[in-house]
């Protein structure tokens, strides 16, 4: 109903305006000519332009200041909505301590002053949406006392859910209409740009991505993951363990903290490249602004990632590709990497491998021509998935998203410290989970996950072996019928003991079967709790 009102205002607003009025006054061969001086006028009247700043934030708030900030910045022109919104942090004012004591008190059901102790009215950082404060519980929770509590702006959110609404909605009526749309399928598109706004603003799934982030990550000394605490999450509010940090990008103030900038980017890449590689779980969009380094003494150095918006997971094989095609590429053997595309169903069945080939060796060569302190990873890595395109293929958008998220860690890395050797660090740290993932760790995990199946399966071989002899004599005896009465009548006895034995036999040998099975079983147990 609230994007049906929105429409039907948009409408009012642009027939007020008199836009088919405005091309009827226009003269009847100069309309162009007109209309452009027109907008020249307009542009040069400071008066219209404050009256028009004043109703299109409010009929369009996400549209008004994305077309607000391309005006001081038109580099943001190719960058993602995601970017774009937290460009425009500068359009909403902090909520003020009264406003921010209602929001709280709707979101917990009760007055905060029975929750906390002290909050900070001045935020560390304000959004277009949301907000986050420092905050210092009452009594502590999950062991922490002081947390960052991130707090969502209602109002934003509802007219952020209805642009999105009013967009799917235009992308519908222009899909009817034209068949240009229809092909670029504008409705999905809308449809999934709504999703991602949605999923940018669940706090409750981005407390759960911190939450396996913060277990896959546990025993990696170069990274930090807040804790959640749980008990003061809610729909609009997310609260973590609270860490004091400088902001990676921030070069003067990690070397007034001695902070060892070198160290730090590479620490970067290699745990980007672990998180979407090894455990195949990472940020789908990377946010270089929320990357910061914590200046504790107890964890002074890690690096700390507390976004979680939009987050990602590759399946195994997707994973298992990109390692193993990575590797490839590095080692510059295209025919391999060929055939794992193939294998891969990035490329229909007709495509000729030795074709693929040619295409990435005329793509990735030039890579390997310049020095190695000027080489990108994630430019090879964009190849690597693209490169099926002029075959008519295509790979799945997470292993894009994968890519894109190396990319800009790997640009970050540069900015902070521009002689890193990326190119080696990702090279080695892929040749590292390749090696993992096809060595005896690898076959364990494996074994691993097939365990449960095998005990499913090893009580009903007996029984299914039993059941295969029966089927057999029954077959055996089938044929001997066909026989003459006395031939049949002379081997019938001989027949049944060769079976009856032969079951003896496979009774044996399964016996001997589950009891390696169990031995077997047993010693991999003590190898995985030894390695």
């Amino acid at each position: 109903m609230r994007s049906r009102l929105r429409q039907l205002r948009l409408l009012f607003c642009a027939l007020r305006y008199g836009l088919k009025l405005l091309w009827a006054a226009a003269p009847e061969h100069h309309k162009v000519h007109w209309f452009v001086t027109l907008a020249q006028s307009l542009h040069g009247d400071p008066r219209l332009a404050s009256r028009l700043a004043g109703p299109l934030p409010r009929l369009a708030p996400l549209a008004a200041a994305f077309a607000q900030t391309l005006t001081t910045r038109p580099e943001l022109a190719g960058a993602t909505l995601h970017d774009a919104i937290d460009a425009i942090e500068h359009f909403e004012a902090p909520l003020t301590p009264e406003e921010l004591r209602k929001t709280l008190r709707i979101a917990f059901g009760k007055p905060p002053e029975e929750l906390f102790s002290w909050i900070d009215p001045v935020p560390v950082h304000n959004g277009w949406c949301e907000e986050t404060h420092v905050a210092r519980l009452a009594l502590p929770a999950n062991n922490h006392q002081t947390i960052t509590l991130r707090v969502l702006r209602t109002k934003q959110i509802q007219e952020v859910e209805d642009d999105a609404a009013l967009l799917c909605a235009l992308a519908r009526w222009m899909e009817r209409f034209s068949r240009a749309a229809r092909r670029l399928q504008l409705r999905t598109l809308a449809q999934t740009l709504r999703e991602d706004l949605q999923r940018r603003f669940d706090l409750r799934g981005q407390a759960a991505n911190l939450s396996q982030t913060g277990h896959h990550l546990a025993e990696d000394p170069r990274i930090l993951v807040p804790d959640v605490v749980w008990d003061f999450c809610t729909v609009h509010t997310l609260a973590v363990q609270h860490v004091d940090t400088v902001r990676l990008v921030d070069v003067a103030g990690l070397a007034a903290h001695r902070i060892n900038v070198p160290k730090v980017a590479a620490n970067l890449i290699e745990v980007i490249t672990r998180q979407a590689f090894e455990h195949g779980f990472f940020h789908a969009a990377f946010d270089t602004r929320r990357v910061a380094v914590s200046v504790e003494p107890e964890t002074h150095g890690r690096l700390v990632l507390a976004s979680a918006a939009l987050m990602t997971s590759l399946s195994s094989p997707e994973r298992e590709f990109f390692v193993h095609g990575a590797t490839a590429l590095f080692e510059q053997d295209y025919a391999r990497l060929a055939t794992l595309h193939h294998v891969a169903g990035h490329v229909p069945e007709h495509a000729r491998t030795e074709q693929i080939e040619a295409e990435l060796r005329t793509r990735s060569e030039a890579h390997f021509a310049n020095d190695t302190d000027t080489r990108s990873a994630g430019s090879l890595f964009h190849h690597l998935l693209h490169a099926v395109q002029p075959f008519g293929g295509a790979v799945s958008p997470r292993l894009v998203a994968a890519q894109r998220a190396f990319g800009q860690a790997e640009a970050l890395a540069r900015e902070i410290h521009p002689d890193i050797d990326a190119w080696g660090i990702a090279r080695d740290t892929l040749a590292d989970i390749a090696r993992r993932d096809i060595g005896h760790h690898g076959w364990i995990k494996r074994l691993s996950q097939e365990l449960p199946h095998l005990a499913q399966i090893a009580p009903r071989v007996p029984q299914m072996l039993f059941r295969f002899m029966e089927h057999h004599a029954k077959v055996g005896q089938g044929q001997v019928a066909r026989h003459p009465a006395a031939a049949g009548a002379a081997h019938a006895p001989a027949t049944q003991a060769a079976l009856l034995e032969a079951w003896r036999r496979e009774n044996r040998r399964t016996r001997v079967l589950l009891v390696a099975c169990a031995l077997c079983g047993g010693l991999i147990g003590v190898t995985a709790m030894l390695f």
